[in-house]
């Protein structure tokens, strides 16, 4: 029974060296879980060196596709938007100036039809006044010349009823002489009888 006693510490001894490479196993093992769960490996000074390369190489890609790509495409949209615009504005500005060239120019003519009717509208009245004025002494003329044939007509006329009224009063005043006296007088004497009463 003592040996039992005596050979049970040897074992304990290898149990103790176990257990303390198992206790440094387990130290180490919570170290590296400590430096894992310390933080971001962002923000852990090891980790800068390649988050710095990398960093770099991101920025070089980035502004050499920003320089030689993408700048250059919206450099050149804006530039035709630009001169699109541009053109655009010169484009109305050139159509206003020939829309007031051509205002001026419509005022102009209808200035120029209202004056061309207005004289025309006085010659036409100028012209229409002298036809009537013309036309007017064509027929007073007319009329001063048949008032004078008409007064001619009438003295022809009334000379010739005095004369036939002459000739019948001589006839009327011999026959009546005749009639009272019961002698025929000499024509000629009656005739001058009633001329002479007129």
């Amino acid at each position: 029974m003592a040996v039992e006693t005596d050979s049970a510490p040897i074992p304990s001894a290898e149990t103790d060296a176990d257990v303390s490479s198992a206790g440094a196993a387990a130290a180490h093992g919570s170290a590296t879980e400590a430096e894992h769960s310390a933080g971001l490996p962002q923000f852990q000074f090891q980790h800068w060196g390649g988050q710095i390369a990398y960093l770099l190489i991101l920025f070089v890609a980035l502004y050499i596709l920003m320089s030689r790509v993408f700048a250059p495409r919206v450099r050149r949209v804006l530039d035709e938007r630009a001169s699109t615009i541009a053109d655009a504005i010169s484009s109305a500005k050139a159509l206003q100036a020939q829309a007031d060239v051509q205002a001026d120019e419509a005022r102009r003519a209808l200035a120029d039809a209202r004056a061309s009717a207005q004289r025309t509208a006085v010659e036409a009245r100028t012209r229409a006044a002298a036809a009537a004025q013309a036309q007017k002494a064509e027929l007073e003329a007319e009329l001063s010349a048949k008032q004078v044939e008409a007064e001619s007509r009438i003295r022809v006329a009334r000379d010739a009823a005095m004369t036939q009224l002459s000739v019948v009063a001589t006839e009327a005043a011999e026959a009546m002489l005749e009639k009272l006296t019961g002698a025929k007088t000499p024509r000629a004497a009656v005739a001058a009888a009633v001329k002479s009463q007129g």
